[in-house]
């Protein structure tokens, strides 16, 4: 759950871009790009093409970082938290919403995004679930994020009537992030939420976390898997997965900049 905080902290080293940057190139590649550091273990020819579709130059990443920074005339501000659409905050501003299995890590992951911004405070609990209700943080006048309650283990009861309502009312809605671990991969309740975005027709993408904690031949086929399972039985998911370790911030900047780029702050993303 995100919440506000009066007092400052200091970012975690790789939460700068420019810190990033003084690495040697290939952990900056890394961590800038992780689905590239796999990319060198897959058998002779592999379509790669997949691994590849959004990868942008370094000003689309030093746009999109500036984002994600809060300032006086940028200010980071939670507005408020609902258990219902009728409580929800009527937003104009360009929309993406969190959502993901209890204890996937969706807390840590928004606290890695928001790491450069002292005045936000994400609490991570211990306990799978903590997440009760959906929190909506507005970010300058650029866009909404919106925590949503994991589902699954230790859901509130009325997550689908909650969640269902939000995704089909929600009409500044632009994409959907779904975290799926990246050391299990795949669930039954994952499928669950797939077929249940793909049939209200929202536009998503698959996020995997914890990268750090599965084996490079372990994280290689869940990707591939999930890939494939994208392929063939979705309409709606962007090819491309997004790969992240909320702890060593691999793949944080690259999400920052798809974030920055669907909400339409990044209408040019350049290639590198």
């Amino acid at each position: 759950m995100l919440l506000p905080r009066a007092g400052c902290r200091t970012p975690p080293p790789l939460a700068a871009l420019a810190q990033v940057l003084r690495l040697e190139q290939g952990r900056r590649t890394g961590l800038l790009f992780p689905l590239q550091k796999l990319e060198r273990y897959l058998a002779p020819g592999t379509d790669t093409a997949r691994f590849r579709l959004f990868q942008p130059a370094l000003p689309a990443l030093q746009r999109a970082e500036a984002l994600f920074k809060s300032g006086r005339d940028h200010p980071i501000d939670y507005v408020s938290s609902a258990v219902r659409m009728a409580h929800a905050p009527l937003l104009s501003l360009p929309e993406v919403c969190f959502i993901g299995r209890s204890n996937v890590g969706k807390s840590s992951l928004i606290r890695a995004l928001f790491s450069l911004s002292p005045e936000v405070e994400v609490r991570v609990s211990k306990t799978p679930g903590h997440t009760k209700k959906m929190n909506f943080f507005k970010v300058g006048k650029c866009f909404t994020l919106v925590d949503m309650p994991g589902y699954g283990y230790r859901a509130p009861q009325d997550f689908v009537e909650m969640v269902e309502a939000y995704l089909q009312e929600r009409h500044n809605l632009k994409r959907t992030f779904m975290l799926v671990d990246g050391v299990v991969g795949l669930q039954k309740t994952d499928h669950i939420a797939v077929e249940m975005l793909e049939e209200f027709g929202i536009p998503y993408v698959i996020v995997l976390t914890k990268i750090d904690r599965a084996s490079r031949g372990l994280l290689l086929k869940n990707v591939l898997e999930i890939q494939e399972y994208v392929k063939e039985k979705t309409q709606g998911c962007f090819p491309q997965l997004f790969l992240v370790s909320s702890l060593e911030f691999s793949g944080v900047h690259l999400l920052r900049c798809f974030v920055a780029h669907v909400t339409g702050n990044l209408p040019m993303v350049e290639a590198s």
